[in-house]
């Protein structure tokens, strides 16, 4: 009878136990047909299905949080990337993120391959929303930046957020790229933001700098600040931003400084119809590279989880520069085009939430 009221117990206390704790599975399935011209350095035209390339990346992934008392939560995200007109997996298991951390009254403390807060920023004044394609990140592929091997704070009190992010080593799978045992500054990066939000209005500000990725370029470095604000009145939004860049060695940014300035608006027509456009340019000083980007999207939701899209984009080039309107890293796909030339692009998709 005492072993009975005892697993009785056990059983109850266990159930409690289990009562505080949570895993989510979530994710997005999107996939659009697209066409690009000015492909492959040879003017040609491609006509294709994409995964995720105009709008969200398709993913899935797992969120926990346990409540350990006293307003404290061990909290984890494992998320990973997929291409949905093929069915491959990403490059990293869970290559999109991957940490564990504990939320505190006092803010959150989380460990691992985390959005830096660039990524954070961009998705806030980013007009387009800091999407693969067709946004700020065809100007600065940063904007959509992760970092391992991290440290990342973020807290809250009213209108004010703070966060922060240092890493050991932002790129894990670059060889010599950060905890180089007598080299501790190789592949170090180290940011930190302010954001104030009252009413319609939200304004940002972060300052990001990454150290050279071999023991060679350990001491060089990769500076970034950039400051935005959006209003929004009735059901429109609008958005303006500046992102100072300076290189610490000669590139083809020139003298290693470029400005990059953009502003754009959202509305939404209807609960179900909304509509974004931007202009990007950005000024690298000591060349004539100055390219410019202009974005526009619709989309129209057929359920609070289902919507349809379509995005258009144009990226304009001066004689020395081949942007295209994707990352500024990405070349003969929808990114690099030939120098001079422009490119444009569209997507018509479709993306499901769950």
């Amino acid at each position: 009878m005492k072993k009975t009221i005892v697993a009785a117990a056990a059983a109850v206390l266990a159930s409690g136990a289990w009562a505080q704790s949570a895993v989510t599975l979530y994710g997005v399935a999107d996939a659009g047909l697209e066409f690009v011209n000015r492909q492959n350095g040879n003017g040609d035209k491609v006509y294709r299905l994409q995964s995720g390339s105009a709008l969200t990346g398709s993913r899935w992934g797992l969120r926990g949080a346990e409540d350990l008392g006293s307003g404290l939560k061990g909290i984890f995200v494992l998320e990973s990337g997929f291409d949905l007109d093929d069915g491959r997996a990403g490059d990293r298991l869970f290559g999109r993120q991957a940490y564990v951390g504990l939320e505190t009254p006092q803010g959150t403390v989380t460990l691992g391959r985390q959005q830096t807060p660039m990524y954070d920023f961009a998705l806030q004044y980013d007009p387009m929303a800091a999407v693969s394609s067709y946004s700020i990140y065809g100007m600065d592929s940063d904007f959509g930046a992760r970092a391992d091997n991290a440290i990342k704070y973020r807290g809250q009190s009213g209108g004010l957020t703070v966060s922060g992010l240092y890493s050991f080593g932002y790129d894990g799978q670059g060889g010599t790229n950060g905890e180089v045992p007598g080299h501790w500054k190789v592949g170090r990066e180290y940011a930190f933001g302010l954001n104030y939000a009252v009413g319609p209005l939200a304004a940002g500000a972060v300052f990001d700098q990454k150290n050279g990725d071999t023991i060679a370029s350990r001491n060089r470095h990769d500076q970034r600040a950039t400051i935005a604000a959006s209003y929004a009145f009735g059901p429109a939004k609008v958005f303006a931003g500046y992102r100072w860049q300076h290189l610490g060695f000669t590139s083809a940014l020139g003298n290693g400084t470029a400005h990059l300035g953009w502003a754009g608006a959202s509305y939404r027509l209807t609960p179900a119809v909304s509509f974004s456009g931007a202009v990007y340019y950005q000024d690298n000083r000591g060349t004539s590279a100055d390219p410019w980007l202009l974005s526009a999207g619709g989309n129209y939701a057929l359920s609070k989880r289902t919507d349809l899209y379509l995005n258009m984009a144009y990226a304009l080039n001066k004689t020395d520069r081949s942007r295209g309107f994707m990352s500024d890293t990405s070349v003969n796909g929808n990114g690099q085009v030939s120098p001079g030339d422009n490119q444009f692009g569209a997507s018509f998709g479709m993306r499901h939430r769950f």
